[in-house]
């Protein structure tokens, strides 16, 4: 790329152009140029022969490079634009086509000094410039590489590296005969921008000819990519009500071509804004940058929300006529300040409320805020300025429609105050913007009516304490229990009732409140808790409809000393003889409280004389005393020992306790023996001999009842027909003329199954099966005689004679019946039963008749017998 200022003036060299010539450098080279205003040096050096004034266009001419002898003609192109203001078309390039490079010579010259040659340097091979995106044709040669040694022998050429045998391989080749170099495919730029390559000369046995030369080829960039936008959608905000010169978001595009030229140069600038309020440019955009910032004031979210801006982006430096464009969306949403304060809908609002009543809303106040909704800037937040200083309302805020609910938290009486008139402000939760100033509607009045209910009975102490001694007697007057009714303006009566009474010691008076004792009032009661009896009463009057109340009274009972105190323990074991470590440890216990109890006084009685005589009481403490034998020995047994002990009221209060004392013998330790802890339960020898005795006999009638058992049951195995004479049931073997179904089965004809009396029977039956038994007329067979006395033993045998003559009685049902039925039609579906087959196959023993009895003795006679029938 050739700089240029506006106007070109002459004598300033453009640029340089370098031979790359197989002219020896002794020989001059001449170059040419096909314009006239621009002239070639001998050093390659393009000045400009004349002013240029336009060079709204690129200039584009010819040079022709030619040696002194040699025959051959070096051409190329010279494009020259003004830098920055570069068409789409890539100028700049210089494209090279038939040059030869020619692999450097070394020279050798003598130092007469000291004998030492001087090598002369190489040539350094300028790189080559190919343009992407050729059309070609292709292989397209680009220079040609040649050795001085070819005119001696053969040389063959080859080119190593990235792009010839290295991916991308096949970039580039080469013809190893004479040198020429082409490129093989357009060039991509974006892919690869340049190639390095070596030239190789090897004779025609492979042996290195020249040292390897360093090609570099440069691609071209061309202006064949669209700028792209990083996002097709970008979301930007900006606060309403912002400054011109506010910065309100940034677009961005990228543009794979060289960005060092104007190809990858990228413009913006804003296509189109919607809506066009107030202003159809509110937004401007930085072109190099992307930046868009506020352009004009007027920014209302609650007129335009989000505005939708088109932009441009274009290389070529935003050249739209070389320049390639692409768009994007900006989505510029209008943030909302607090610029609207919240205005009530009315100037008064009113509500009423039943006295007493809690957290109930009587009013509702409606407000309209035009900023965003459900945001710090839309809520609503209400304070009561006046009307209420004793805190019966509460303000809440909705948080749906931003309503104010006015909420009663404290409750109200109507006979203290009827109304209430109240100042109510509203505000939002956050400042107004800077500027704003608040509404006069921001604030209203709230009427609120109290309304009268009939109000319960209050006791004007809940609890109310009294103090009574225990033990007052009953019918004793306590206190007056009154309840006040609040309604002062209904003229009503009030009745009281008891509601909890535990031990039902108290009454009290339904008219005027006044309380008695029905029993005797007892601290000590299981009722009374810390000294306190607990009762709750009823207050109601008779509105409508009816109220009540409740009231406690609670009595602090004063103790008095009434309860003897009770020795402790019940029992205790001494040794029979008297030693240090044998005594009792005894205490007492009164239900009483202080004063009333200890110190307690222990003490045995005189009488009778051998308590003092055998025992003595020693005090260790206030509540402690010390049970221990007066005497050395004492016979092992279970002494009543009687100890009187005393509180310490005013009167004191004595009782006489028994304590049953175990004397036993004791071992080394002091601990009782378990021969002597038997004698001391009292139980003597002759005692023990008397149990053992009936264990013995408990025993034996135990082993005998055993041996019964095994004996009836031996008796049983050997006749398991045998039965008691108390479970023989003979006797009661009844006959029945008829057998047949219970209750539910009497709609049935039992007559079939019985046996006629009389021909006319049988006639007169109904049409249907008809059954008649004949009965054999032969002599009777004779049943074996039941003896009057039988033995239990016997009656197996009596029933297998019964068995066997019944079996052989041919007059015993079940008789042979003649079974008569009625004509019922033709055209069966029923197949004859004459194709009935048996299914046995080949002969039957039948002989097996024969064992089931004589009344089967027909069919064995029939069936039987084999071979001889």
């Amino acid at each position: 790329v050739f700089t240029s200022e506006d106007r070109m003036r002459r004598d300033i060299p453009l640029g340089r152009w370098k031979k790359y010539a197989s002219i020896s450098q002794h020989k001059a080279v001449g170059f040419e140029s096909s314009d006239p205003n621009f002239s070639v040096r001998p050093d390659g050096s393009v000045y400009a022969e004349q002013e240029v004034a336009n060079l709204s266009e690129p200039i584009q001419f010819m040079v022709t490079a030619r040696g002194g002898h040699d025959p051959h003609i070096w051409e190329t192109t010279v494009k020259l634009a003004l830098f920055g203001h570069q068409p789409s078309v890539p100028v700049s390039q210089v494209n090279i086509y038939k040059l030869v490079i020619k692999f450097p010579r070394k020279h050798q010259k003598s130092s007469s000094a000291n004998g030492l040659r001087r090598q002369k340097r190489d040539w350094v091979i300028p790189p080559i410039n190919v343009p992407e995106n050729s059309r070609g044709p292709f292989p397209q040669m680009l220079v040609r590489i040649r050795s001085d040694q070819d005119l001696e022998k053969g040389i063959r050429y080859s080119i190593t590296g990235a792009g010839a045998d290295q991916p991308p391989i096949d970039v580039y080749n080469i013809d190893p005969v004479h040198g020429k170099m082409f490129v093989t495919r357009p060039l991509d730029r974006e892919e690869r921008a340049s190639y390095h390559l070596r030239a190789h000369a090897v004779d025609m046995n492979g042996n290195k000819v020249e040292s390897p030369i360093d090609l570099y080829i440069y691609v071209i960039d061309m202006n064949d990519n669209r700028p792209e936008f990083q996002n097709q959608v970008y979301n930007g905000s900006v606060a309403e009500g912002s400054k011109p010169g506010t910065l309100v978001m940034k677009v961005t595009a990228n543009d794979s071509d060289d960005d060092t030229t104007a190809n990858g140069m990228v413009r913006y600038r804003i296509l189109s804004q919607t809506p066009h309020m107030p202003i159809p440019n509110m937004f401007t955009i930085n072109s190099e940058t992307g930046d868009i910032f506020t352009m004009a004031a007027g920014l209302d979210r609650e007129k335009v929300s989000q505005y939708i801006i088109i932009v441009q982006a274009t290389d070529m430096e935003g050249n739209l006529n070389f320049g390639l464009s692409n768009t994007a969306t900006a989505l510029i949403s209008v943030t909302d300040i607090n610029d609207n304060p919240p205005e009530l809908t009315a100037r008064t609002f009113s509500g009423e409320v039943p006295e007493n009543s809690v957290n109930v809303v009587v009013a509702n106040l409606t407000v309209i805020d035009r900023d965003q909704p459900h945001s710090p800037n839309w809520a609503a937040q209400y304070r009561i300025a006046s009307g209420d200083p004793q805190g019966h309302f509460l303000i809440r805020t909705n948080p749906v429609n931003n309503d104010g609910m006015v909420t009663v938290v404290k409750p109200v009486d109507y006979e203290q105050n009827r109304a209430f008139m109240l100042t109510v402000i509203v505000s939002n939760k956050a400042p107004l913007a800077s500027g704003i100033q608040s509404s006069l509607q921001s604030s209203a009045g709230v009427t609120i009516s109290v309304q009268d209910v009939n109000e319960s009975p209050v006791f004007p102490t809940n609890p109310k304490s009294i103090r009574f001694e225990e033990g007052v007697p009953a019918g004793t007057t306590l206190t007056v229990f009154a309840a006040q009714d609040p309604d002062l303006f209904i003229q009503q009566t009030v009745r009281y009732s008891k509601l909890s009474d535990p031990a039902n010691w108290l009454r009290i008076n339904r008219t005027n409140g006044q309380i008695t004792t029905m029993a005797v009032l007892d601290r000590e009661s299981m009722y009374v808790r810390n000294n306190i009896y607990e009762a709750t009463f009823l207050a109601a009057d008779n509105g409508s409809p009816p109220a009540s109340g409740t009231g406690t009274l609670q009595i602090h009972l004063i103790d008095v000393n009434d309860n003897a105190p009770v020795m402790m323990p019940k029992e205790a074991q001494l040794c029979e003889r008297a030693n240090p470590r044998s005594k009792v440890n005894i205490t007492a216990s009164d239900a009483d409280a202080d004063p009333h109890v200890g110190p307690f006084v222990f003490e045995l009685p005189s009488y009778p004389p051998s308590i003092r005589r055998n025992w003595t009481i020693s005090r260790i403490s206030g509540d402690y005393a010390q049970l221990r034998l007066r005497i050395p020995y004492l016979d092992a047994e279970v002494y009543d020992v009687p100890i009187i002990v005393s509180d310490s009221g005013n009167p004191p209060l004595s009782n006489r306790s028994i304590i049953k004392v175990k004397v036993c013998p004791c071992d080394d330790n002091g601990d009782c023996t378990t021969t002597g802890a038997v004698a001391a339960a009292g139980l003597g020898t002759g005692a023990i001999i008397a149990i053992l005795i009936c264990i013995i006999i408990l025993l034996i009638l135990v082993l005998v009842f055993v041996m019964w058992m095994k004996r009836r049951e031996k008796e049983r195995q050997a006749k398991p027909l045998l039965i008691d004479p108390e479970d023989d049931v003979r006797d009661n073997i009844l006959k029945y003329d008829e057998e047949g179904g219970g209750e539910e089965d009497q709609d049935y004809d039992l007559s079939q199954l019985q046996q006629p009396e009389s021909v006319e029977h049988i006639i007169s039956k109904p049409v249907g099966v008809r059954r008649v038994d004949e009965r054999p007329i032969i002599a009777e067979s004779q049943y074996p005689v039941r003896p009057s006395l039988p033995h239990p033993g016997d009656i197996g045998d009596f029933i297998n004679d019964g068995l066997r003559a019944a079996d052989n009685d041919p007059t015993a049902p079940p008789y042979d019946s003649l079974l008569v039925f009625d004509y019922e039609g033709s055209g069966s579906t029923a197949g004859s039963v004459s194709s009935l087959n048996s299914s046995s196959s080949g002969d039957q023993d039948y002989d097996y008749l024969n064992d089931w009895g004589p009344r089967f003795k027909k069919l064995a006679d029939l069936y039987g017998g084999g071979e001889d029938d």
